[in-house]
């Protein structure tokens, strides 16, 4: 059997602890106990598949693009550099993102396969695009992507 993602992030986490990377050790570390909540959350504790790991990993680094965001807005230079670094770290665990050519070709295909004709269909086009998308596009420029086909 292969390694799962999160026994991949774990043994990483061991290695960067092993290396004293202290802020590879605190992502890692913070991508885990994100994953082990999302483990116990609701009625029963299971196990997350890697596409659940991958959501955990996802919403990680939404985070620290906010932060980005935010610490420029307010001219806190040494923070930016700390929230790029960690999201560096989340990136190697991510999928390589979609180009806008692929992605409108991904919403192209959804918006043929559904029959879609008008911004009423956004829904059912979206359903077919976002597991297309999850984790390697923005979801806001997927859906702008196929409001501007559907439009068109």
């Amino acid at each position: 059997m292969s390694e799962t993602l999160k026994s991949r992030i774990r043994s990483d986490m061991t290695a960067a602890m092993k290396a004293r990377a202290t802020t590879r050790t605190r992502v890692l570390r913070s991508v885990l106990t994100g994953i082990q909540q999302a483990e116990v959350a609701g009625e029963h504790a299971k196990e997350l598949t890697d596409a659940e790991t991958l959501d955990v990993i996802v919403r990680e680094a939404k985070k620290r693009a906010e932060s980005i965001e935010a610490y420029e807005a307010s001219g806190r230079e040494e923070l930016v550099a700390q929230e790029r670094e960690e999201a560096e770290v989340l990136a190697e665990y991510l999928p390589a993102g979609l180009s806008e050519a692929e992605i409108s070709e991904i919403v192209r295909a959804a918006i043929e396969q559904t029959g879609a004709d008008g911004p009423r269909a956004m829904g059912k086009v979206m359903g077919v695009v976002t597991p297309q998308t999850k984790g390697r596009a923005d979801g806001a420029a997927v859906a702008a992507e196929v409001k501007r086909q559907l439009a068109g």
